[in-house]
């Protein structure tokens, strides 16, 4: 692994500190550094596409009839491993 130092213009950390504060969970500057460079690199064909398929939630084409599974899921998980 290469180690390097960069120097970034105020614009730009500022707006990298931005992004990071906007997450739920702020990345390491070291792995958003990272992620913005693969990206940059495989748009440009210097990196193979991400491999495997990229993790995405589809939803139910019907729901459950109940309400409240959001704030009981704990019950209705433990229900389901019983029965």
């Amino acid at each position: 692994m290469k180690r390097a130092t960069i120097t970034l213009p105020d614009e730009l950390e500022e707006a990298l500190e931005a992004y990071r504060r906007s997450q739920d969970v702020p990345l390491a500057l070291t792995a958003l550094t990272q992620a913005a460079l693969r990206e940059y690199l495989a748009k440009r064909g210097f990196l193979p596409p991400p491999s495997g398929r990229s993790f995405g939630i589809t939803p139910a084409g019907r729901g459950s009839g109940t309400g409240d599974v959001s704030s009981r899921h704990d019950r209705y998980l433990a229900e389901a491993a019983e029965g």
